[in-house]
């Protein structure tokens, strides 16, 4: 990477930021869309799947992760099957997006509630499980929210191939690619960047142990 991590993450804040305005229009039909046509991404590209995450798993093998580790960080056909499932079942999900609830008539006669909106650009940093991945953008995606991704640097590989797998999804649905990404560098200060762009970042949700937590 020849630009810096700064330039790099507020490369991926400025395009979630633009994607997160489309993706908020995007009617339910359009959402359901990208997330059944990432699910036919993903069973279509089981061996690059599989191939990506052994470069993965032997990284992890020679950086010493002990066997429960590489369990969690392993994409068996099993997992596949789970991501694939999970993925439809978000589609099947009713739109939270435009719900009103909790109505009721003011002292005025005006008529008040709340609607569930987009909450815009959402950062979510987690560890290991590669899983998490597919987890994270389609709840994001299913509630109009644009997504930065910064998974665990043993996953890295993993990673980028499903959201390569994603985004051909998204594609297939007529929504911006930058809806959702990966942070493809391994460097710790992705992180750092990650939490303090208010500027394109709305909300951060932290997945992952007690340092990370009190660091966010």
């Amino acid at each position: 990477m020849t630009e810096s991590v700064l330039d790099y993450m507020n490369r991926l804040g400025r395009a979630a930021r633009e994607a997160s305005r489309v993706l908020a229009r995007a009617s339910t039909a359009q959402k359901n869309r990208a997330l059944q046509a990432a699910a036919a991404a993903l069973d279509a590209a089981r061996d690059e799947l599989v191939s990506a995450n052994e470069r993965d798993l032997a990284g992890g093998r020679a950086n010493g992760l002990d066997a429960a580790m590489l369990d969690r960080l392993a994409l068996t056909p099993k997992v596949i099957d789970g991501m694939i499932e999970g993925l439809r079942q978000v589609a099947a999900l009713p739109d939270p997006i435009g719900e009103i609830r909790d109505m009721r008539y003011m002292p005025s006669g005006i008529q008040v509630g709340k609607m569930r909106v987009p909450l815009g650009v959402v950062g979510i940093i987690y560890e290991s499980r590669p899983n998490v991945t597919i987890d994270a953008a389609s709840l994001c995606l299913k509630s109009g929210n644009a997504t930065i991704l910064r998974g665990g640097s043993e996953a890295i590989h993993s990673n980028q191939a499903i959201a390569r797998c994603i985004q051909l999804g998204l594609a297939e649905a007529g929504l911006p690619a930058a809806a959702v990404q990966v942070v493809e560098t391994t460097d710790r200060a992705a992180v750092g960047a990650l939490i303090s762009m208010p500027e394109y970042v709305d909300v951060i949700v932290p997945r992952g142990g007690k340092g990370l937590i009190e660091r966010i």
